[in-house]
């Protein structure tokens, strides 16, 4: 039977997703993406012309995204024509959505050697560019807003309604959020991130480390941050994930064909599903995807090693981890996204190619990912040590 090995996932640094002031700002979307293809290439020594698909995400297709991505990205790689590429949407997912994508299609036989990854350089096409209505209208129509009662979903309301549901205060998530920094700060500091960033040359020289990480900060500083979306709530910019700019990808195929190649995989993509739950709420689907994945897998959640939630909000992890009683610390060991950012179409790779490695570097047996996605859904992926 035919399994689906992670042989290297590799990220661009996250920039800060500013117009004109991030670090990746004076890049286009498919070059940067292009960046992370031949970085695979360069380290894995491997002939372009045995990749059967690159899977790549991206939310805001629109614009120097539009135009199926992930095929241009091949071609402003160098590679040959004959290599095809597809871009798909699960929003914040979209590039976890990829790999297991990518992970059936190398266990079915569609695929032998296929790319995992994702893009988005949030400077140079913003959020809501694709869904802001406009002349074209909204994102969804009457029969969605009619049972929902609802004629705008929106996020930040979703977060403050799970904070109000876990008892979440402000404090905590703010202290959550510190955590985040301090992490990511110490995993720069000790070079955990050296070996899967492929630094990028920018017009103010190399980029390598990433941008967001704020070192310093006080529950007291974050007491002065006024929150966003209710008067008197808990979601402010300081607990939120960062707009950003960046792209990751992963080199996905058989053992066998691994063994052939003379590569020594990372991880096994050991199991895949799916989760859905109310679209107002939105950000919950992490918890039943969890819950679900463990089932599948056959292992409980004392058996995971290392977790990768995906901080869209500092209420969606925290609660996440009271819901289902993970162990703290194995929560985003490395930071998440409040610290090191949120490019969209490419966070689910960047989860993953973090995860992984800190496997590696671990000996962590198993490592588990899941993040919110809009309309209220949720990846989850469980990856084991080889």
């Amino acid at each position: 039977m035919r399994d689906a090995v992670i042989v290297d996932a590799v990220r661009t640094p996250v920039g800060r997703g500013k117009p004109g002031a991030g670090a990746l700002s004076g890049i286009h979307p498919t070059d940067l993406s292009a960046h992370v293809l031949k970085s695979l290439q360069e380290r894995n020594g491997f002939d372009p012309t045995i990749i059967d698909d690159v899977v790549w995400g991206c939310v805001s297709q629109v614009g120097e995204q539009a135009g199926c991505i992930g095929r241009y990205s091949v071609l402003a790689a160098g590679w040959p024509e004959s290599v095809p590429g597809l871009t798909i949407d699960r929003q914040c997912g979209s590039s976890q959505q990829a790999v297991h994508q990518v992970a059936a299609g190398v266990i079915a036989g569609q695929y032998d050697v296929a790319i995992a990854g994702g893009v988005e350089v949030m400077s140079r096409v913003p959020m809501g560019a694709t869904s802001a209505g406009g002349q074209f209208g909204t994102p969804y129509g009457t029969l969605v807003a009619e049972r929902y009662d609802n004629y705008r979903f929106n996020q930040g309301i979703g977060a403050e309604m799970i904070a109000e549901e876990y008892g979440l205060t402000r404090e905590q998530l703010d202290q959550h959020a510190l955590d985040s920094h301090a992490r990511a700060a110490k995993a720069v500091d000790e070079g955990r991130f050296k070996d899967q960033i492929a630094p990028v040359q920018t017009e103010n020289g190399l980029f390598d480390t990433d941008e967001g990480i704020r070192r310093g900060g006080t529950l007291e500083k974050m007491g002065q941050l006024k929150t966003v979306f209710k008067e008197d709530g808990v979601i402010h910019a300081g607990n939120s994930s960062q707009i950003s700019d960046g792209s990751a990808g992963l080199l996905i195929t058989t053992s066998e064909i691994a063994a052939k190649n003379g590569w020594t995989p990372i991880a096994r993509f050991h199991t895949g599903v799916l989760a859905g739950v109310d679209p107002i709420t939105m950000l919950k689907g992490p918890i039943p995807a969890t819950r679900k994945v463990l089932d599948r897998a056959g292992l409980k959640l004392s058996d995971i090693g290392a977790f990768e939630i995906n901080e869209a909000f500092a209420s969606v992890s925290l609660g996440w981890q009271k819901d289902l009683g993970a162990d703290y610390e194995l929560l985003n060991p490395n930071g998440g996204a409040i610290a090191l950012g949120h490019p969209l179409g490419g966070s689910g790779a960047r989860l993953m190619t973090t995860l992984v490695h800190h496997m590696k570097d671990q000996g962590i047996k198993y490592g588990l990912q899941s993040m919110c996605e809009g309309g209220g859904m949720a990846n989850g992926t469980i990856l084991e040590l080889l």
